[in-house]
């Protein structure tokens, strides 16, 4: 773990660290304008890729790798070397260099709102102001007691969650916003619920849920699955996103960008306790080519 520890260093002392070689040329200045978010990444296609190694993907505990909606940080959560604790590490896009800027315990599973506004972690939520983040504030009732693991919203206002409990028992549920106040959560579907299911990301316009879970047409552990909205408000059956994406691993917790072009999710790379977990990102345009199947 010698070079994980180096880079925990490094990141202790907010030193400024580039996701990539080559940014800027000796005798060459930096372009200020920076029309790609992803300037200098190596950018996947259809087969995943680990996301920024050496930098984000370690030998290591990382999981929930996020960008937020402006495509200028990036957030994903880490294990603490030395600790049984962990912390949601920030990246910052920074005239094209990534820098990481802060590091805070880990308090839930970081989900944005479309708008990027607020920080959904589970049953509770931070809301961004000018000076970065609120204090951490717990959701309403009939929320609020409810065992949230993750929480994604739409840019209506309604929110979907899992319910996760110590039997891991899984099942995804949604709930309305009505003149401000969240209505009495409802099951899904069973298209989706028939298995054990987490980790739910709506699209913004509610057309589409990712999702993972474990089913006997699955590659072996929990699988990425996708459903999208039929004309009559109903949910169309899960489709597996194949084996390009999943593996007889366990695949879990995808996002997409807000350009709609990368997803991101979490692979175990062969840890009997989950404790080398990657961060990894694959090109979205499976989302549109399952839809028009």
């Amino acid at each position: 773990k010698e070079s994980r520890m180096k880079l925990s260093s490094l990141a202790a002392a907010l030193i400024s660290l580039t996701l990539f070689a080559g940014c800027s040329t000796p005798g060459q200045p930096n372009n200020p304008a920076i029309k790609n978010p992803y300037v200098g990444l190596n950018l996947p296609g259809v087969t995943p890729q680990q996301f920024a190694p050496g930098l984000v993907t370690t030998d290591g505990y990382e999981y929930g790798g996020t960008f937020t909606p402006d495509l200028t940080e990036f957030y994903y959560i880490r294990s603490i070397p030395d600790s049984k604790k962990q912390e949601i590490a920030v990246l910052t896009n920074q005239d094209g260099t990534w820098t990481e800027t802060a590091a805070f315990p880990r308090k839930g599973t970081h989900v944005f709102s479309p708008d990027g506004g607020v920080m959904h972690l589970g049953k509770r939520y931070l809301e961004r102001t000018d000076d970065g983040w609120s204090e951490l504030q717990k959701l309403p009732e009939p929320l609020a007691s409810l065992p949230i693991m993750r929480l994604s919203s739409s840019e209506s206002g309604t929110v979907y969650f899992d319910e996760f409990k110590r039997d891991f028992t899984g099942a995804i549920r949604y709930s309305k916003q009505v003149d401000g106040q969240y209505q009495t959560p409802q099951l899904i579907g069973a298209t989706i619920n028939s298995g054990k299911s987490f980790h739910p990301f709506i699209a913004p316009d509610e057309s589409y849920i990712i999702f993972d879970s474990k089913r006997d047409d699955g590659y072996g552990d929990s699988d990425l699955y996708i459903s999208y909205r039929q004309d009559d408000g109903s949910w169309g059956q899960a489709i597996n996103l194949g084996d390009k994406i999943n593996t007889d691993a366990w695949e879990a917790a995808a996002s997409v960008t807000s350009d709609g072009k990368y997803m991101f999710f979490n692979r175990n790379m062969g840890s009997k306790n989950y404790e080398n977990v990657d961060i990894f990102w694959v090109s979205a345009g499976f989302i549109d080519e399952l839809r028009d199947q």
